[in-house]
Order: C-alpha cells, then structure tokens, then sequence
C-alpha cells in the first residue's frame, strides 16, 4: 500500500510533506483524521500503510477503487444504519491484529478550511482493544503556502472530475500534521470524539493563521 500510494502521488505531482514526529506503530493504532479529498487515503498511507474505513461506492471508481480495494479496506455502506454493528466488529478484529486503521470521523469532505463534528460511533473498537489514536490533520496547497482548493472531493462532484482537476495542477504539495496520540483505553467514544476534535482543530486554526511559506518539493519526491 505504501509503494501503490507513493507512486500515485509521484504521478499526480504530489508531494507529501510530513510535520511533527511519527508516533509508535507497534500495537493497535488507529489513525482519526480530517477529511478534504479521496486523496487523504493515499497521502496518508504513503507514510504508514493504513486499512480506511471508506464508503463502499469508492470500489467502482477506475484505478483507485482497485488498489483501496486490494490494500484491505473496510467498505461501509453508510446509508444502511445497521452496516454500523458489522462494520465495528471487523474495524476490531482488524485492531486486534494490530492492523492501522484509519477512520474520517466527519463523515464527509470539507475544503480543508474548517472542520466538522466528529462521530463518535466508530472509536467503540479503539476502546475496547485499548488502542492508540493518532490524530492526523491533511492540507493541500500550493507552491507558494496558499490552499489548493482543486484537491478537494467535497460538494457535488464526480470522482473523474475531482480527477481532472487534480492532473490540472502542475505541483501541489500535502502537509501531513501527525499529532500526539490519544490512549483510547477506560474513555467514552464521546470524550474520545471531543478530544480528537480539539487537538485537530487546534492545529488546523495554527496553520489558517500562519503567514505563507513558499516551498519547494523535496527533490526524492519529484
């Protein structure tokens, strides 16, 4: 997963910039993340291969659905409430195999600008394999510090749309923030969402507020 990504990104022309330490893989290891573009999955896991939790209608996009497919995504059917019951107890077997799984607790795409409530339902197999949650803040932007707004997947949309746009831009850059983790053990999903939701916000509010920083690619990335 980490190769398929890292060779996506190099073919899109984006080049991931990671902030902060990386944590502590060893043990279960959930990753909470915000969520701007179908791209998220790929910057991410270009750094530590992560099984998503991802809408099932991701499966039948070319190319892409393809490789989330094969990388061991769990797919949910989100219009269906029920799929919920089965999609926590297999989120936990993927834990207790100390699989990374990560999870867009807003449940939809934003423009990267702000960040919606958390749901709180799917932190329940984090708690009860007393897992690690690592939160994850993701921004595209251009060259020159400014946000990228063709990266996001949100509003109405295609898939190959998004796409195009993406193919559009000559360079673009994907500021990866890991934060520090949240033990999940003897909290409620509540506390858990809240929580996340702070340390997220924080960091996003940070980099809103900070004067741009023209940068160039890392060479290796090119």
């Amino acid at each position: 997963m980490r190769a398929w990504s890292r060779k996506l990104l190099r073919i899109l022309a984006v080049h991931p910039v990671v902030e902060g330490a990386l944590p502590d893989w060893d043990g279960p290891v959930m990753v909470v993340a915000n969520h701007i573009s179908w791209l998220d999955i790929f910057v991410i896991s270009s750094v530590r291969a992560t099984r998503f939790i991802a809408k099932r209608e991701i499966r039948d996009w070319p190319v892409v659905g393809w490789i989330v497919e094969k990388s061991g995504t769990l797919f949910l059917e989100r219009e269906a409430r029920r799929d919920l019951a089965r999609m926590a107890e297999q989120v936990h077997e993927a834990l207790a195999r100390h699989d990374c799984v990560g999870l867009f607790p807003e449940g939809t795409t934003t423009e990267g600008d702000r960040l919606l409530k958390f749901h709180g339902s799917l932190f329940e197999p984090a708690i009860r394999n007393a897992a690690r949650i690592v939160p994850v803040l993701v921004r595209y932007e251009m060259p020159d510090g400014s946000p990228c707004a063709n990266a996001s997947f949100a509003g109405e949309i295609t898939f190959m749309q998004c796409l195009a746009r993406i193919v559009r831009e000559r360079s673009m850059v994907a500021r990866i923030a890991f934060l520090e983790p949240v033990a999940a053990a003897g909290r409620e999903r509540r506390e858990l969402a809240t929580l996340l939701h702070e340390r997220i916000a924080t960091r996003l509010e940070a980099w809103n507020t900070a004067p741009r920083t023209p940068r160039d690619p890392p060479a290796a990335s090119r």
